[in-house]
């Protein structure tokens, strides 16, 4: 089917789905929250969602949280998505790549074992700092060392385990993000990189977002994606590589051959222009931005049962309609109205 077009012409291609609001850490700039809400979405309204999604032309399925691995509804799902990828005659089969992102935690080597088995292409871990002291900061236990010599340690055995799972990072099958914030880790920069350049990781480094209520952004908390390039460039030669089509990343190369980095600039360089990102919460609210205010509640057409023609309309209808480019306008506009926290939009 031919991909549905928002008001500027941009295709839907890419759906992001939250499994769960919940997290296990307590990361700052992103502020999980501590219970699920109401209603979530079962594994029948979960599948309607993405097939009507991949009906509209998405490619794309990005599992999200909170933190993914804590929901035990993801096992099925990816059940169903394995036996749905493989037949021609099920809308899944467009899927092209099906990825998960994770902060590592609970990714033990069965885990990783059975994700690649149930045909999971790609698998990020998120990693805020290099040393214990940063690494609890990042993680909301500041000042626990030892907690963040367990995290630490924990994040990077779940490294290990989804490598020999067959997760090969050559491939961009395993990537590492990094969220940088000024006077908070911003010193951890040249240390990650080290360590992606080390695990020989795609390295992704991200500007702290205004999303949500709670994290308490402001400007001067953002170093800007280019001033991380130039410190990364002062200790290691880069090169550009660009930014892909409808892609969040703007990649550069290491001269010497240590692999890759991207930086994810919303703040200071943003790509509203080809988004492509579809966002569903776990409890079955649509967000066409990352930073709308409010979302479209799809659960009248998925409870109790999917009315599949109806979620079509409705998907389609939102998606026609899309204007969203708040990051390009963020200057006008100024803060976003308040809306919910980055773990209930998936991230």
């Amino acid at each position: 089917m031919t991909p549905v077009i928002d008001q500027l012409d941009r295709p839907l291609g890419v759906l992001r789905l939250s499994l769960t609001a919940r997290c296990n850490l307590a990361c700052p700039y992103c502020c999980p929250d501590a219970k699920e809400p109401e209603g979530l979405l079962n594994l029948e309204a979960q599948l309607a969602v993405i097939r009507a999604a991949c009906r509209l032309g998405a490619h794309t399925l990005r599992l999200t949280g909170g933190e993914p691995l804590l929901s035990d509804r993801l096992w099925p799902l990816l059940e169903q998505l394995a036996a749905g990828r493989t037949d021609p005659s099920d809308p899944l089969h467009q899927l092209r790549q099906l990825t998960l992102t994770s902060n590592g935690i609970l990714l033990t080597p069965q885990r990783a074992l059975q994700l690649k088995a149930l045909g999971l292409d790609r698998v990020t871990i998120s990693l805020d700092g290099a040393d214990a002291i940063s690494v609890a900061r990042m993680t909301g236990f500041p000042g626990e060392a030892r907690t963040g010599e367990r995290l630490l340690a924990q994040v990077l055995r779940a490294l290990k385990a989804a490598r020999a799972a067959g997760f090969d990072p050559r491939l961009g099958q395993l990537k590492l993000n990094s969220v940088i914030q000024n006077g908070v880790n911003q010193d951890q920069l040249i240390p990650l990189a080290a360590l992606a350049r080390d695990q020989q990781l795609e390295l992704r480094l991200i500007e702290y977002m205004d999303v949500g209520n709670r994290n308490g952004w402001t400007e001067q908390q953002v170093v800007p994606a280019a001033e991380m390039i130039a410190r990364l460039h002062r200790q290691w030669p880069l090169e550009p590589v660009g930014r892909a089509h409808h892609a969040t990343a703007t990649r550069w190369r290491y001269r010497d051959g240590g692999g890759l980095v991207g930086v994810i600039a919303s703040i200071t360089e943003p790509f509203c222009g080809d988004c492509n990102r579809l966002r569903v919460t776990a409890d079955g609210l649509a967000f066409t931005c990352l930073f709308a205010n409010e979302g479209l509640d799809l659960r009248r057409w998925l409870m109790p049962r999917p009315d599949h023609a109806g979620l079509m309309a409705a998907l389609t209808t939102a998606w026609h309609g899309r204007e969203d480019r708040f990051s390009e306008l963020r200057a006008q506009l100024g803060s976003p109205s308040p809306h919910a926290e980055m773990a209930y939009l998936g991230g």
